[in-house]
């Protein structure tokens, strides 16, 4: 064995155990490695593994990136005043309740950094987003992971389990993997709840990323919940609906006394200059927003239906994808791949049996289920 090969498999000095015992992150598989694995063309692949918006960016962001090129000599704007202005005007709220990340996945990673650490907990449901898991597992704290009711949040047991070490409290509303939703109803008394038993000692971070997907008479205004819980993180993304994945922006909104401790952990300049830019062209392209959202729910019913021909049993979903059970998930995905097709295996979420589909485009989408039909056909 050489040097090289020696330190790469050699353990770290004095590194914690829960740092060497986290499982990396696994992407969707990008499309150029299955194309180089299996010998296809990249033109021809079909990628549903990664939530991403089939329609790709608003020319209107495109067009805002272009103009911020001239400045990329400089660095971006620490505090993205004005992004930050365009999102409080958005809101409701004042600017200086919003943080910025690089994705809504660093506003989970930073809350965690905040909140968490070594003889402190979270609370999180079972089948809910990894990094969850990961943010967790990076602070040294202890897992509360609570069994899931129907693939997702029981929220009374969720209550139940916060104990004298909880400082966190996830939720993902849409939840990925599986897409189920909770009321208005029963997050308010959620929260209520959570307040009046601990106070702001255990803080409820609301996980948006899919919100733009529900039906209008499903949404709710999160920000005013924000007003009412000094207890409360409310974090969204442009990487979804707005079609901006490949720039990684997010945004959290809670009160000063968490969006200060969150800046004291927060990476300086974490939102280049192209991103805050297309963001903010991105958040007023309410013309865009609209397409995503009728070509997702077009392209959800379609998969539904499919998938009920077949006789294949899946989660009701309300993100921009279906959690579907197709038994030997491994062969099926496995044969998929061969296809020049994209989906997302979820056994790393404890669910071995279940295949992720994203929704693409109408073709993509049929490119999808003909491949699938063919895969489970005797």
């Amino acid at each position: 064995m050489n040097t090289a090969e020696l330190k790469e498999t050699a353990p770290a000095p004095d590194v914690p155990d829960y740092i060497l015992a986290i499982a990396p992150y696994q992407a969707g598989k990008p499309i150029d490695e299955l194309a180089r694995e299996f010998g296809l063309e990249p033109a021809g692949i079909v990628k549903l593994a990664s939530n991403e918006n089939p329609l790709g960016m608003p020319e209107s962001a495109r067009q805002a990136m272009a103009a911020a090129a001239a400045s990329l000599g400089r660095y971006p704007d620490p505090n993205g005043f004005e992004l930050k202005s365009a999102l409080a005007a958005r809101y409701g709220v004042p600017a200086s309740w919003i943080t910025l990340g690089n994705g809504s996945n660093d506003l989970l990673e930073i809350a965690s950094l905040a909140l968490l650490a070594p003889g402190r907990a979270s609370v999180y449901s079972q089948y809910a987003f990894a990094v969850y898991r990961l943010a967790t597992q990076a602070r040294g704290a202890r897992h509360i992971v609570v069994p899931a009711r129907d693939h997702g949040h029981d929220l009374e047991a969720m209550f139940q389990a916060i104990d004298d070490d909880t400082r966190l409290v996830f939720i993902a509303n849409p939840n990925n993997p599986t897409g189920t939703f909770l009321p208005a109803g029963e997050i308010a008394d959620f929260l209520a709840r959570v307040r009046d038993r601990h106070g702001d000692r255990v803080t409820v971070l609301l996980d948006e990323a899919y919100n733009e997907y529900l039906d209008p008479e499903l949404r709710f205004d999160s920000a005013r919940w924000v007003e009412q819980y000094s207890n409360l993180i409310v974090s969204r993304t442009f990487s979804k609906a707005y079609g901006l994945a490949g720039l990684r922006v997010g945004f959290a909104i809670a009160q000063p006394r968490l969006t200060d401790l969150m800046n004291r952990v927060r990476q300086p300049f974490n939102v280049n200059s192209l991103a805050q830019a297309a963001a903010i062209a991105a958040l007023g392209d309410t013309a865009f927003l609209q397409r995503s959202y009728e070509i997702n729910k077009a392209g959800k019913a379609a998969l539904v239906e499919a998938f009920t021909r077949l006789g294949l049993r899946f989660v009701p979903s309300y993100g921009n994808f279906v959690l579907v059970h197709v038994g030997d998930a491994a062969r099926i995905n496995l044969e998929l791949l061969k296809r020049g097709v994209i989906v997302r295996p979820v056994a790393g979420d404890g669910l071995p049996e279940w295949l992720r589909v994203s929704i693409g485009l109408p073709e993509e989408n049929q490119r999808f289920v003909q491949a699938l039909t063919d895969i489970l056909s005797p």
